[in-house]
């Protein structure tokens, strides 16, 4: 059997595999193999006794996790089965996560580590709080203008007489009085200072998609943006 999404063979083990083992637990489990070749076939370890104790030991103290580490037999050859279940936690190696995808180990840096952090804590990017904001950063304006579309759709929810503290509190916009980047997107008066991608641009084409024959870059929260693009 070829290695896949969830299987490795390595010909002796090597502490580099370590970060594959973190990988699987970071994304769907899997299993490594040690004593087999790029092919799957059995070619035996020497040292599989010290293997045996040396694997789980290391495991445990670099990551912290507990898996499965079997002695196999094949045609008079030992080798070694890894079995890494998923983690419902992130799980980090020296302080750096990896990731199994397809065939390959990926380390996550930069915003691929947000989102993975953001989505095994339950989280998505939206519903983090923005510290940096505060109510005087909300646009009553685009507020007025939700509670009118909402209002002619007939999706208007009881939010009569409620301060826009309240009415964020409501929409689940905030947590604590503390504004959420959703509560930034959607009624910021100026997203584009804590977010510089928040933004549209809007082409016309002539007769083919490289005649560009205008284009303009419109700014807001996505409610004026909707408004400006329609």
């Amino acid at each position: 059997m070829p290695e896949q999404q969830n299987i490795e063979y390595k010909s002796n083990w090597h502490d580099d595999y370590l970060k594959w083992i973190c990988g699987f637990a970071n994304a769907q489990g899997g299993t490594i193999y040690i004593g087999m070749d790029d092919s799957g076939k059995v070619i035996g370890l020497a040292d599989y006794k010290s293997l045996m104790d040396e694997i789980p030991n290391k495991i445990r103290n670099n990551m912290g996790i507990m898996v499965e580490v079997n002695l196999l037999e094949s045609d008079s050859l030992q080798y070694i089965e890894i079995n890494t279940p998923p983690y419902s936690v992130p799980i980090s190696l020296r302080g750096r996560y990896y990731y199994r995808s397809g065939s390959t180990k990926q380390e996550l840096i930069g915003t691929a580590l947000n989102e993975f952090l953001l989505k095994k804590s339950g989280k998505t990017w939206d519903d983090v709080i923005e510290p940096r904001a505060t109510l005087a950063d909300i646009d009553e304006q685009t507020i007025k203008l939700y509670l009118k579309a909402s209002e002619k759709a007939g999706r208007l929810p009881d939010f009569e007489n409620l301060s826009i503290s309240e009415l964020l509190d409501k929409l689940r916009l905030s947590d604590n009085n503390q504004l959420k980047r959703a509560a930034i997107v959607l009624f910021g008066k100026d997203p584009g200072k804590f977010y510089p991608s928040m933004f549209v641009k809007i082409g016309r084409f002539g007769n083919s998609e490289t005649d560009l024959m205008f284009q303009e870059q419109e700014e807001g929260n996505i409610i004026r943006l909707l408004d400006k693009c329609a």
